[in-house]
């Protein structure tokens, strides 16, 4: 299929003038390259696999320090310890009758081997 198109000059700039349907289908080949490239991006990032049981308790509201913590499965001593909190305040974290800090939440992110996003 052959395109018409027209080189314009304006101001010294070279401008190219294409039909509409034209323009169209070359704003949606670009937003599908685009597409693709962010997929080879993400890919290309190591990143653990979530088990689709994970999802699901922390969707139906689960703590999700709970949920990863025994995905990774570490007693709450064991956690408590390496995020150098007491074993009562990580279990009342768990059971939300306790908000973490930030601060608290960064170690135990670090512990857990997730990002803070992933506990929040």
């Amino acid at each position: 299929m052959i395109q018409r198109h027209k080189i314009v000059e304006e101001r010294g700039k070279e401008f190219v003038l294409v039909p509409k349907k034209t323009y169209d289908r070359m704003r949606e080949e670009l937003e599908d390259l685009e597409d693709i490239r962010a997929f080879d991006r993400a890919k290309a990032r190591p990143q653990e696999s979530i088990p689709l049981e994970m999802v699901k308790r922390v969707l139906a509201g689960e703590s999700p320090v709970r949920v990863w913590r025994e995905h990774r499965k570490l007693a709450q001593q064991r956690l408590a310890d390496k995020a150098g909190i007491s074993k009562p305040y990580l279990s009342q974290i768990e059971n939300g009758a306790r908000s973490a800090s930030v601060g608290v939440m960064k170690r135990l992110a670090a512990a857990l081997k997730v990002s803070v996003d992933d506990l929040i």
